[in-house]
């Protein structure tokens, strides 16, 4: 991305926050996050990453509800960035942290795996194992 589309993109991020809290709470959505906000190079459309914790309903859901209210959210953007076009939205799940909590599991798991292994030193020549 250029350094414009990147500015944009942030600026487009803080703009949004609020009003999609606030949307979280009509909906009892949980705790939303909007994670990052990427722009196509001509600035007309920005997709959205969005992630949700503790809601009640499920994402799809939500997404529905950003969906039909999305007209909202872009005249907010309209109102507050002074671009020639306001940009269309897009929102995507964004699951990297429920990604990251899969890994660490896995991670955890293997490193208990690791650690119940026992080395039978009968087993091997007494070269292979210098230092007991």
């Amino acid at each position: 991305m250029s350094i414009r589309t990147e500015k944009v993109a942030g600026l487009i991020k803080e703009i949004i926050a609020e009003p999609m809290n606030e949307k979280a709470r009509e909906f009892s959505a949980g705790l939303v996050t909007v994670t990052s906000v990427r722009m196509t190079p001509d600035l007309h459309l920005a997709k959205v990453y969005i992630s949700i914790f503790g809601s009640k309903k499920s994402p799809d859901e939500f997404f529905e509800y950003l969906e039909k209210r999305k007209g909202q959210l872009r005249s907010h953007i309209g109102r507050n960035v002074r671009l020639r076009y306001t940009p269309a939205l897009q929102f995507f799940l964004d699951d990297t942290l429920d990604q990251m909590d899969h890994i660490q599991k896995l991670l955890d798991d293997s490193r208990k795996d690791q650690k119940d292994v026992k080395v039978n030193y009968d087993d091997y020549d007494e070269s292979a194992f210098p230092e007991k």
